[in-house]
């Protein structure tokens, strides 16, 4: 069992809360102080008059206090809203008065368009500001989009180096392949590679080597109809390929850079760029970066 989640909104009454505490400290288990903005303490609604930033991290601190008081600290605490700068703010203003681990997400988030919109700006800003240490992705979708949004998310920001990232280039009036169709195509039948590498997909060969310089591996679209595209590999053309065959022809060279590069041990560096191991949570330090102020509760 990862943890088990306590909403300081709705649990009632205190000895309920210790009944909890013992459970879980008998068995070793972490506890999250899970507030959320649909559900706030009646009395922080009256201080407050609606959910605000501050009012879901005093929830979560008063929680924390309340726990500490007992002698429990091994716990970790989400602020989640629907409300993407509602979330952001209430974890910003969490991570300057705790070193609680912070487990974070948009709850309510939506569909899996809107939903993974929402949730990659408010996991992505947080992330990219150091902090936060779990994500959950919440989308009214089948359960294993969330799983690949929030990877994506991680991939995006570089906290994740594994399997492939397909970057392709918007359609245009020199594109003379089905980029669209190509990129899903090879996306979806290179998901089994966990080897961290990046494939550009691009529709023209004029700005086909430039534009995918920064790929491991690519192809770039035919010369008119019935030509030539071109293979690519690190910023070197490696050959020209029949616009029909390039699809094939990229997959192939795919599995064998795969191969290569599980076989010399290269591991999480794909795109040379040598990051290191695969970081699944990012480090819980806040980073102050330009970010407006928010203040400092006095609880």
């Amino acid at each position: 069992m990862d943890c088990v989640r306590i909403n300081p909104g709705n649990i009632g009454a205190w000895w309920k809360v210790e009944e909890v505490v013992k459970a879980v400290r008998e068995r070793n288990v972490p506890l999250r102080i899970g507030v959320n903005g649909g559900s706030l303490e009646r009395e922080l609604l009256v201080k407050y008059g609606y959910p605000t930033a501050e009012a879901l991290a005093e929830s979560a601190l008063n929680a924390v206090h309340a726990l500490e008081d007992i002698g429990f600290t091994n716990m970790k605490v989400s602020l989640k809203a629907s409300d993407v700068s509602l979330m952001v703010d209430a974890y910003r203003l969490f991570a300057l008065q705790s070193d609680y681990p912070l487990h974070l997400g948009v709850t309510e988030a939506g569909t899996l368009l809107t939903g993974s919109i929402k949730s990659s700006i408010g996991i992505g800003l947080l992330l990219a500001d150091g902090i936060g240490d779990t994500i959950r992705v919440s989308l009214a979708a089948d359960p294993v989009e969330e799983v690949k949004v929030g990877f994506e998310i991680l991939k995006a920001l570089e906290l994740r180096h594994r399997g492939i990232n397909v970057i392709a280039c918007p359609t245009c009036g020199r594109v003379e392949i089905d980029v669209v169709k190509l990129a899903n195509e090879i996306e979806k039948r290179v998901g089994h590679i966990r080897v961290p590498l990046t494939v550009s997909v691009l529709g023209c060969v004029v700005n086909g080597i430039g534009e995918g310089k920064e790929a491991d591996i690519g192809i770039a679209g035919g010369e008119g109809s019935g030509g030539h595209g071109i293979l690519f590999k690190e910023g070197k053309l490696v050959r020209k390929v029949k616009s029909e065959e390039l699809l094939e022809t990229l997959l192939a060279e795919i599995e064998i850079m795969a191969k290569e590069r599980e076989a010399g041990g290269s591991g999480d560096k794909g795109n040379g760029r040598g990051n290191g191991g695969a970081q699944g949570n990012a480090s819980h330090v806040p980073s102050g970066s330009g970010k407006k102020e928010i203040p400092v509760l006095k609880v």
